[in-house]
C-alpha cells in the first residue's frame, strides 16, 4: 500500500510539473505564460501564488499573482515595482533572489517583525491574502537567478512541509528554463525589431508629389519578417517607390532585407534605368551575394509631367509582389496587374517587363505587404477585394488619414508585420 502511495504521489508531481511547463510554453507572451502556469499551481497545489522577476538593472517587480479564487484579489492592486533587494539577508526573499532556497515558511510574521520594505511588502501580501504557509523558490537559470516563485497555504489544517519542497525545486527548474528562453525570445525579436526600423527611410520631399508610409511589427504570434519600404529621388529628378518582402520570420529575414534593399538603393542610382531591368539586376546581384533567398519586390519610377497639364506616370515592375493599387479621388479603384514577373532568387535570367499607367491628380497609389490582407482560411481575392472597398471609402481622406484608417481597419487583427507605401499627385491650385 505503501508504494502505491508513493507512486501515485510521484506521478502527481510529475504531472504537475508537466502541466505547468505546458502552460507556460502555451504562449510567447511570458507573463501571460506565467499567469497559466501559476493557474495550474493555484489548482492543484496552493491557494496563491506570485511571481517577482528581475529586469536588467537589478531592479524587482512583482510580475504575477494569482488567487485559486480570483475574486479573493482586489484588481490591480498586487502587481507592480517592488523595493529594491537589500545587500544583506534581509529576509527570505532576499535570500531565495541570491540563490537560497526552496525556503519553507511554516511561521508567517507579521509585517510588524518585517526587517525592511521589501520584507514588509511581502509579510503585507501574506497578512491580506491570509497566508498559513508558504514556499519561496529560486528561478535560477543557466546563467543567473531571474526571480522568485512564492506559493502560498491559507489552511491550518494542510501546511506546507519538506515533503512538498523537492515538487518545488523540480517545478521552479523547468519554469525558470523557460522563463530564460522567453527572455533570450524577446531579446532578439527586440533587437530584430530595432535593427528592422533602424532600416526605414526618411521619406523624400517632392514638390506636388505627397508620400506617406507606415510599419507595424506583428503583433500576434508571428515574428519579426522582411518587410520593407524605401523611397528617394533619383539624380534625374525621378522618384522611386520601393516595397519588398523578404521570405522568413526572423534576424536572418531582416538581415537579408537589409542586403536587399541596399543592393536596389545602389543599383537604382548607378543605372537609372526602367524598373524591369533594375530587378533583373537586382535578381542576379541576389544569386550572387544572398543566395538561397527570396523576395517580393516592387519597383517604380514616378515620373513628373514634362509639361503642365500632363498626367503623373508610373514606370513599374514587380518581382512576385501584390499588385499596387490606385484609387482615383472619385473612389474608382484598379490594381495594376501588368509589369508582373518572378520572385527575387528563383531564376536570375528571368526578364521582367516594365509597365507604365497614367495617375490622375489627387489619386492615390498604394504599395503594401500581404500582412495587410491575407487571413489564414482566407482567398487572396476577398482580401484585394476588402482593400479596394477601405481605399474607395478613404479616396478624399487626407493621405496620413487614408494609411492610419487602412491600418486600423485591416491590420488589426493581422499576425504579419504591415509595411505601406502611399503617394498622391497633388498638382497647384487652378491646373
Amino acid at each position: 500500500m505503501g508504494d502505491d502511495r508513493g507512486d501515485k504521489a510521484l506521478l502527481d508531481r510529475l504531472t504537475l510539473l508537466a502541466d505547468a511547463q505546458a502552460a507556460l510554453a502555451s504562449t510567447l507572451d511570458l507573463l501571460e505564460g506565467l499567469r497559466r502556469a501559476c493557474r495550474v499551481l493555484t489548482g492543484r497545489f496552493g491557494d496563491w501564488c506570485t511571481v517577482d522577476l528581475l529586469n536588467e538593472d537589478g531592479r524587482l517587480e512583482r510580475a504575477v499573482v494569482v488567487h485559486r479564487t480570483p475574486e479573493a484579489l482586489a484588481p490591480g492592486g498586487y502587481e507592480g515595482p517592488l523595493p529594491p533587494v537589500p545587500e544583506d539577508d534581509g529576509g527570505p526573499l532576499p535570500r531565495v533572489l541570491r540563490g537560497a532556497g526552496p525556503l519553507l515558511l511554516a511561521d508567517i510574521l507579521p509585517p510588524s517583525r518585517a526587517e525592511n520594505p521589501l520584507h514588509a511588502r511581502q509579510l503585507e501580501l501574506f497578512e491580506q491574502l491570509g497566508a498559513r504557509s508558504a514556499v519561496i523558490a529560486p528561478l535560477r537559470s543557466r546563467r543567473e537567478v531571474l526571480g522568485a516563485l512564492t506559493v502560498a497555504r491559507t489552511d491550518a489544517d494542510h501546511p506546507f512541509t519538506e515533503d512538498d519542497l523537492p515538487s518545488i525545486e523540480d517545478l521552479v527548474r523547468g519554469l525558470a528554463l523557460q522563463v530564460d528562453n522567453a527572455r533570450l525570445y524577446q531579446q532578439t525579436r527586440h533587437i530584430a525589431e530595432r535593427f528592422q526600423r533602424a532600416l526605414l527611410p526618411d521619406l523624400p520631399q517632392v514638390d506636388h508629389l505627397q508620400i506617406t508610409s507606415r510599419y507595424t511589427p506583428a503583433q500576434a504570434i508571428a515574428q519579426v519578417g522582411g518587410d520593407w519600404y524605401d523611397a528617394f529621388v533619383l539624380p534625374q529628378g525621378d522618384t522611386v517607390l520601393a516595397i519588398g518582402d523578404v521570405t522568413g520570420h526572423d534576424l536572418q529575414a531582416a538581415v537579408a532585407m537589409s542586403a536587399l534593399r541596399n543592393m536596389l538603393r545602389g543599383i537604382a542610382v548607378d543605372r537609372q534605368e526602367p524598373p524591369g531591368e533594375v530587378l533583373r539586376r537586382l535578381d542576379i546581384v541576389s544569386h550572387t551575394l544572398i543566395q538561397e533567398t527570396t523576395a517580393t519586390c516592387i519597383y517604380a519610377l514616378v515620373k513628373c509631367p514634362s509639361k503642365e497639364g500632363d498626367p503623373w506616370v508610373l514606370h513599374h515592375s514587380s518581382a512576385g509582389h501584390l499588385p499596387p493599387l490606385l484609387t482615383t479621388a472619385a473612389g474608382d479603384t484598379r490594381y495594376l496587374e501588368t509589369g508582373a514577373g518572378l520572385l527575387i532568387g528563383m531564376d536570375a535570367e528571368h526578364r521582367r517587363p516594365t509597365a507604365i499607367d497614367e495617375l490622375p491628380a489627387h489619386s492615390t497609389v498604394l504599395l503594401y505587404t500581404d500582412g495587410l490582407i491575407e487571413r489564414r482560411g482566407e482567398s487572396l481575392d476577398h482580401g484585394l477585394t476588402r482593400l479596394r472597398q477601405h481605399t474607395a471609402a478613404l479616396a478624399r481622406e487626407p493621405l496620413d488619414v487614408f494609411c492610419d484608417e487602412l491600418l486600423r481597419g485591416l491590420g488589426a487583427d493581422s499576425t504579419d508585420d504591415i509595411a505601406l507605401l502611399a503617394l498622391r499627385p497633388t498638382p497647384p491650385a487652378g491646373t
